[in-house]
This record gives structure tokens, C-alpha cells and sequence, in this order.
């Protein structure tokens, strides 16, 4: 398993980022197995994967190589044991992570272990992993079957064939990677995360509306989606483990929770996946009104 080639993943669970995960890793020719906890959500998955992928069939002349095999798995030993990556995907709650990567050390010597964490230390969860020099982040955007970026997060102790190996299985998987150090928040999630949670407090401060809001950083910055609405679709409950991540790990005020993202959560608006967040969303998952306070 120390060769740069990359032909089976295990992708560990079956949410929205695990899902997209895998339709990458399926449309790159890759052998998949997708692990979650109970066999209904699996199949649920399942479908929604095969469903997007009779919505996006290949052209007769595609260069694209023939598209690879899903299979599901509740055992996430069993997934781990013969494959050459573990891919891990599950909601952004350390006490979660640092179990599952407590279970990685079972894996064989040189499976490239991979965390999708945004936030959270790769040194961290290789020191849960027994210390193995294989554990390497590889952060995906949602969605992540679309999004070309990948962070590849290299820790302390991170060997330089696992970083090799995660630039390569990103190419393989059709993104753009590009390499950072261990920090809190790598490059992404420490710049957006603070544009984020300032245009929550200008709504909390009624500086302006949320609409406006984003429609100033799409017309005035050319970002192709305001920072709420960007909230709204990463999900009001993730973003709010985000900060609670960031703010533990870097001890900067920042990126302490504004208040209106705590109570929004707490009201189970979550975003785009409840129906309500900073903006309120039809069946279709199009934003129809602010969702107001």
C-alpha cells in the first residue's frame, strides 16, 4: 500500500461530504466503500448516489475512465483493512474524530489515513492514531463531487510519502490541491471562518439585512456566494463547531460564536438542510426570503 496510485478508499460516513467524497471518488474510477453506523442510512446514501449519477450519465466519448464500484459497510475495521486510503467524513465534533482514528490504528501500515476536518489538528488525531506518520488532511469543499479545491494539511508527523500520496489521490480525484501547515484553520477556514462571523454580527448589530449583506461581497468582491448564505449550505450546526474549534484552538475572540448563530442553532435552523437559517429555503433548496429575527 505505499505506492502513489490510489485504486480503493474507504469513506467514512454517508452525510452530504461523505457522499460527495465518494461520487468523486466513483467518477475517477475508484473501487469505494462507504462506512456508516447503521445499514438504512447506507442504503439511503446509496440511492442518492445512484440517483445523481442517472442525472449525470457519461457521454458516449468521454475520456473519463470507466466509473468505479460502490459497496457499504456498518464495520469500520473490516472497511479499513484492504483498502489504500481511509477517507474520514463525519461531522466536525473532535470526541467523534478522535475515536475514529483511535480505531484507524487497526489499519494496515501505510494506509493513507485522511481527515476531511476544516479545523481541527492533523497532529491531534495522528496522536490518537498511535503516532502513525500516514495521517494527513485532506480538506474538501461542498460540495465536494463539484468543488475543485482540496487543502492537503500536512502535520509534524506527517511522512512525505503521505503527503505525496494525498497531493496525488487529490489529482486522481479531479482537484486542485494545494499544501498547508498544521495550523488552526489551514488557509481556508481562517480567513472565511472571520468574514463568516462578521457578517453575522453586522445582522445581529443591524448594520444591514442578510441580503445585503451577500449581495455586497458577490457585486463588491466577486465572491460567487455571500458568507451567509455560504453558512446556510456548509449547515448553521457545522459552522458552529467550526468556531467553537477555532476559537478553542487559536484563544483568538474572533472566532467566538456570535450570539445569533448559537440561538439560530439551538432553534434547530440549521440552514439550507432544515429549510431555515439566515435565509429561509423552498423543497428545492432555493432561497425564496430572509428568514428574519
Amino acid at each position: 500500500m505505499t505506492s502513489q496510485h490510489t485504486a480503493t478508499v474507504a469513506v467514512l460516513g454517508a452525510g452530504t461530504m461523505g457522499r460527495g467524497i465518494a461520487i468523486a471518488a466513483l467518477d475517477a474510477g475508484l473501487e469505494v466503500t462507504l462506512v456508516d453506523v447503521g445499514s438504512a442510512v447506507l442504503e439511503a446514501a446509496r440511492q442518492r448516489i445512484a440517483g445523481y449519477f442517472e442525472r449525470h450519465p457519461r457521454d458516449e466519448a468521454s475520456e473519463l475512465p470507466v466509473r468505479g464500484t460502490l459497496h457499504t459497510e456498518t464495520d469500520l475495521e473490516a472497511a479499513s483493512r484492504h483498502v489504500d486510503a481511509v477517507i474520514e467524513a463525519v461531522p466536525e465534533i473532535l470526541d467523534l474524530k478522535l475515536e475514529i482514528f483511535g480505531r484507524l490504528k487497526a489499519a494496515p501500515a501505510g494506509t493513507l489515513l485522511v481527515s476531511n476536518t476544516s479545523t481541527m489538528s492533523i497532529g491531534r488525531l495522528a496522536e490518537a492514531a498511535g503516532g502513525s506518520a500516514d495521517v494527513v488532511g485532506m480538506h474538501f469543499f461542498n460540495p465536494a463531487h463539484k468543488m475543485p479545491l482540496v487543502e492537503v494539511v500536512v502535520g509534524d508527523g506527517t511522512s512525505e510519502s503521505a503527503r505525496e500520496r494525498a497531493v496525488a489521490l487529490a489529482h486522481t480525484l479531479g482537484k486542485d490541491p494545494v499544501v498547508v501547515r498544521d495550523v488552526p484553520g489551514f488557509v481556508t477556514s481562517r480567513l472565511g471562518l472571520l468574514l463568516g462571523t462578521e457578517a453575522m454580527r453586522m445582522v445581529e448589530e443591524g448594520v444591514a439585512t442578510a441580503g445585503d449583506i451577500d449581495k455586497a461581497m458577490r457585486l463588491g468582491y466577486r465572491h460567487p456566494m455571500g458568507p451567509l448564505e455560504l453558512a446556510d449550505l456548509v449547515g448553521l450546526d457545522a459552522r458552529l463547531n467550526n468556531l467553537r474549534s477555532m476559537h478553542e484552538r487559536s484563544g483568538n475572540d474572533a472566532y467566538d460564536p456570535p450570539a445569533i448563530l448559537v440561538e439560530l442553532v439551538r432553534e434547530g435552523h440549521l440552514g439550507r438542510k432544515s429549510g431555515r437559517g439566515f435565509f429561509a429555503y423552498d423543497e428545492a433548496g432555493k432561497a425564496t426570503t430572509e428568514a428574519g429575527r
